[in-house]
């Protein structure tokens, strides 16, 4: 069992930076997907960002200004967010996939508001 949770989150303004975190607490060395989402009330959660052992992908409205990276160290899965825009403003969440639970376990989100 992995349960997650996520902080970082925050109001920025326009241009800004962020970097969200989800600490695991089980070991996630074993993953297969790491991906953050993101949720806009009466939207469809969207695919942020994700890697695998062997790529990363970037959905278009981020790529080159979000990065996500693992730190093995301190159990967690990053999200650089630079460069914010007020349509970035979203609940974010991270997502781990394993071997045994191919779905991935969700963590309950951080607020992330983009505004002047």
């Amino acid at each position: 069992q992995v349960q997650l949770v996520e902080s970082g989150g925050g109001l920025v303004q326009p241009g800004g930076s962020l970097k969200l975190s989800c600490a695991a607490s089980g070991r996630i060395f074993s993953f297969t997907v790491l991906g953050w989402y993101r949720q806009v009330p009466g939207k469809q959660r969207e695919l942020v960002a994700r890697m695998t052992r062997a790529s990363t992908y970037y959905a278009a409205s981020v790529e080159g200004r979000f990065t996500i990276s693992r730190d093995d160290a301190r159990n967690t899965v990053d999200l650089q967010m630079n460069s914010l825009k007020p349509e970035d403003t979203a609940l974010y969440l991270c997502n781990v996939a394993t071997y045994t639970n191919p779905a991935g376990y969700w963590g309950q989100g951080t607020q992330v508001t983009v505004s002047s």
